[in-house]
């Protein structure tokens, strides 16, 4: 039996939180999942349909001002504005890993501001 390797960057086991997280979350055609990733400068949150692996909607904070935690907030506020265009208002929020905190969580308040109920 091979041995497990033990990760050891932060991007490795940032990938097996998201992996672990992932193991529950499911984004269905009702009900798609918004998935955010956080960059030392940027901010991103697609919405995914896992049934068919497609990407509904997406959006960066490349245009937006400010600091990075309003920004944020700003790209929770889009994204519920695109989901709401393309017909969603429920998602379920995947976090991809990363503490439910700080940015993460300036998105998800952002989408709910806009309307999007988790």
């Amino acid at each position: 039996m091979p041995k497990i390797r033990r990760p050891k960057t932060r991007q490795e086991f940032r990938y097996r939180r998201h992996n672990r997280v992932r193991q529950r979350l499911i984004g269905t055609t009702e009900r798609p999942r918004l998935v955010v990733f956080r960059s030392l400068k940027h901010i991103y949150a697609q919405i995914v349909d896992d049934t068919t692996n497609r990407t509904l909607a997406a959006v960066s904070d490349h245009k937006l001002e400010g600091k990075k935690s309003a920004k944020s907030t700003e790209v929770g506020k889009l994204i519920a504005q695109k989901a709401k265009d393309a017909g969603f208002s429920r998602v379920v929020f995947d976090r991809a890993g990363y503490r439910y905190h700080g940015r993460v969580k300036a998105v998800a308040d952002g989408a709910r501001e806009g309307g999007l109920e988790f």
